[in-house]
């Protein structure tokens, strides 16, 4: 006779540290402070949240219509006795897709489970008939964090609205942007049109874009059909700008000596800028002027700029949804800037190597606020024109941001 073969009972459901933490917590359960009812309306809900997908969502709502009303008051104990094979019958399922999800359902920490010896569920009684304990299938999880949860699903909610509201309002402003562009001459139409198919191109499949990108190409879109339909510049740029030079002070003993015109060399020039006509020597000249013009010595030392002087020069930044409250931040934003721009990356690093991070970033900055106003065709190639100007010593941002600032206060207040 051969050795007969020991076939032994699997040992039952597998416990990880997680399963029993969620046992200890379902413990503490309060039980009377929600409703069956409740429960039953967050389980069909949690399907948009993915912590579970709708077969076990109708697994779970099924455990829950499965223990009376009165269990889940405070004298109850929702625990379900049923077995796999019931619950498979009821929603339709194998009995081995029942177990499968019972495990999921556990995992996610939507029920426990306690099993007995005998793989059995039944509950224990006191001598009044009470259920005090059981082997089963443990709700009061359910109870602990239904709070959690809810709060999950409302937020999941209110995101999808968002989401869905920004791309109504993308799509309708891209439909208005170009209905609106298909009006202007040839060479406008073909440079509006890059700029639209640019930004689709950062935004890629609407459907799955975040709200934070939709609201920023419609904004940015918004302004392009007003720029095309030329209309002024909104009130709330001209309150943000009216005030210059200095408008952060900190204490009583800080002396103004900034001036709209730090740079100019002529009481023309003030006169010229003051008639409404800024003159272009108070800015940064041309990358284009030849070597001689650039070599010529300047007077005024090499200055830095604070983050708010940039902010007040370059008001495109707010028109593309930038708004730094730091260095860093604006630094963060830089790889994005460039791609509105269309800036490679590679002519973004060598201005990062060349000029540091912060300055390299005002240099951007500079780019996108003369890119937005039309006076640079190519932004990739003047910004590399100004990171040669910064490795001979002749590039002067702090020139390029003063004079930008104080062309922009005089645009808003005539």
């Amino acid at each position: 006779m051969g050795n007969t073969q020991m076939h032994q009972r699997p040992i039952g459901r597998r416990i990880t540290p997680q399963r029993a933490q969620f046992r200890r917590l379902a413990e503490s359960a309060d039980i009377g402070t929600v409703t069956r009812a409740q429960l039953a309306v967050l389980a069909q809900s949690l399907t948009c949240t993915g912590l579970i997908n709708g077969t076990e969502s109708h697994l779970l709502v099924a455990l829950i219509n499965t223990v009376p009303a009165d269990s889940f008051d405070r004298s109850g104990r929702p625990i379900v006795f049923k077995s796999n094979q019931q619950l498979a019958f009821e929603i339709g399922r194998s009995v081995g897709r029942v177990s499968r999800m019972l495990s999921s359902l556990f995992d996610a920490g939507l029920i426990t489970m306690q099993d007995s010896g005998n793989y059995k569920r039944y509950p224990i009684r006191n001598g009044d008939g009470e259920i005090t304990d059981g082997c089963g299938i443990d709700l009061r999880i359910l109870i602990v964090r239904y709070a959690e949860l809810d709060g999950l699903v409302r937020q999941v909610r209110a995101e999808k609205k968002a989401a869905d509201a920004g791309l109504r309002r993308y799509r309708g402003a891209l439909r208005n942007a170009l209905s609106a562009a298909a009006r202007l001459s040839e060479d406008s139409l073909n440079r509006i049109g890059a700029r639209i198919e640019r930004l689709s191109n950062i935004v890629g499949i609407a459907s799955k874009a975040s709200s934070r990108v939709l609201r920023r190409a419609t904004a940015l879109l918004e302004w392009l059909i007003e720029r095309m339909m030329q209309l002024p510049r909104r009130s709330a740029e001209a309150q943000e700008t009216q005030n210059m030079t200095c408008p952060h002070v900190e204490n009583g003993m800080h002396i103004q000596i900034t001036t709209p015109h730090p740079f100019d060399e002529s009481n023309h020039e003030r006169r010229s800028a003051k008639a409404g006509s800024a003159s272009k020597w108070a800015f940064e000249e041309s990358l284009g002027r030849g070597r001689s013009e650039i070599n010529q010595p300047r007077r005024l030392p090499q200055a830095m700029v604070a983050l708010q002087d940039v902010l007040r020069a370059v008001p495109a930044m707010k028109t593309y949804g930038f708004a730094p409250s730091s260095w860093a931040e604006l630094a963060r934003a830089i790889p994005l800037m460039c791609r509105f721009a269309g800036i490679s990356e590679d002519a973004r690093a060598r201005a990062v190597e060349q000029m540091g991070e912060q300055q390299a970033a005002v240099a951007v900055a500079v780019t996108l606020e003369k890119y937005d106003r039309q006076e640079v065709n190519s932004p990739g190639g003047y910004l590399r024109a100004m990171t040669d100007r910064a490795r001979a010593g002749e590039l002067h941002l702090a020139r390029s941001v003063f004079g930008l600032a104080a062309r922009n206060s005089m645009e808003v207040r005539h």
